[in-house]
């Protein structure tokens, strides 16, 4: 053995020179790659428009056969990024996983707010918006009452349309939630803590969409700066996984600005006064009570969440009023729990048999 030795760190100049050939082989069968690539489109099953109230669309979603369930489904989505991460793809479809189930799935696409958006509120968004598309739905079924899937700040959403209006929610469902947002391992929680959010939207109108990527992307620097890009390397001679790759970041940086007074309105009450825990919530003159939430509760959580921490979206059993309160662990962080395989073999079928043992 020469004077280097293994080391330590466990290689040697021969298994060093080694992996550098291989990554030189990765990268020439890269540029092949690329040139195979085109643009990466997403969403995996035929939807059409149903609704619409300006830039705001509610699409029903078309799967293979006929729904089965008598009750609609409205998956409510977060502003932040776009809805179509529960239908990304064939492989990766939250969406299709409750089609083929039975389930009859709509969706409710925020749009691109503008700067004619700049003033639109919260009572906009939860009232105005997910009030409507219920009131279509409720129209078009003739009922009373839809099943209503929130996801993240679309679930902190739907929690608020459910206590102010719990005779139109037949059955909520919460996914990646958060309800507490002061849990000491809430990172977004406590970086908005001390954010002085009137100065923050009063100097920028509405927030720009680059702002809120950045900030999400340092929550995890080395993961997602890093070695997300380096990792990249071991997928440039496989077109699938580059192209699920592309996919991926195609919706990480498809971010719409955020309509300034709602995001000062989210921030104030929420991040910075934990109105869920603490009470001041006011949507439209109206204060938000989650025990007037007294409809079935599918509570929906990640164990490795950064974004939304089990601690923070636990506490709603403690806050609701319902007495069919039920939780889902499910082992996978913020993202994985709509595209990893084993989001696509656990979630839907949660959902729809919880479902199932309520429908009337």
């Amino acid at each position: 053995m020469d004077g280097f030795g293994s080391g330590p760190l466990g290689f040697t100049p021969q298994s060093l020179a080694e992996e550098s050939l291989r990554f030189q082989a990765k990268l020439r069968a890269g540029l092949e790659t690329l040139h195979q690539v085109h643009d990466v489109d997403y969403g995996a099953t035929a939807r059409e428009e149903v609704w619409r109230d300006g830039k705001v669309v509610l699409y029903r979603f078309r799967g293979d056969r006929a729904p089965t369930a008598r009750v609609p489904l409205l998956i409510v989505y977060a502003l932040v990024n776009r809805p179509y991460m529960v239908d990304l793809q064939d492989d990766k479809s939250l969406v299709r996983g409750l089609l083929e189930r039975g389930e009859d799935v709509y969706v409710l696409d925020w749009g691109y707010p503008d700067r004619s958006d700049r003033y639109l509120e919260l009572e906009d968004y939860i009232q105005r918006y997910i009030g409507g598309a219920i009131d279509h739905l409720c129209g078009e079924y003739r009922l009373d009452a839809v099943n209503l899937l929130g996801i993240c700040q679309g679930g902190a959403f739907s929690l608020c349309h459910a206590a102010l209006n719990p005779h139109k929610v037949h059955n909520l469902i919460t996914m990646v939630t958060p309800v507490d947002f002061h849990t000491s391992d809430n990172m977004l929680g406590n970086w908005t803590r001390g954010l002085d959010i009137d100065l923050f939207v009063d100097t920028l109108g509405n927030v720009p969409a680059d702002v809120m990527n950045w900030c999400y992307l340092t929550l995890k620097p080395w993961r997602l700066f890093v070695q997300k890009y380096v990792g990249l390397v071991d997928v440039l001679d496989d077109r699938k996984a580059l192209e699920d790759f592309l996919r991926m970041e195609k919706w990480i940086f498809d971010s719409p600005d955020q309509a300034g007074e709602a995001f000062r309105q989210f921030v104030k009450q929420f991040y910075q006064g934990n109105g869920f825990v603490k009470g001041g919530i006011d949507i439209g003159g109206r204060p938000v009570d989650l025990r007037n939430v007294d409809m079935p509760v599918l509570n929906i959580y990640a164990e490795q969440d950064h974004l939304v921490p089990p601690s923070s979206s636990k506490v709603l059993a403690d806050l609701v009023g319902s007495d069919d309160y039920s939780e889902l662990s499910f082992k996978g962080g913020h993202i994985g729990i709509y595209v990893s395989s084993r989001a696509q073999r656990e979630v839907p079928a949660a959902i729809h048999e919880w479902l199932g043992a309520r429908s009337r």
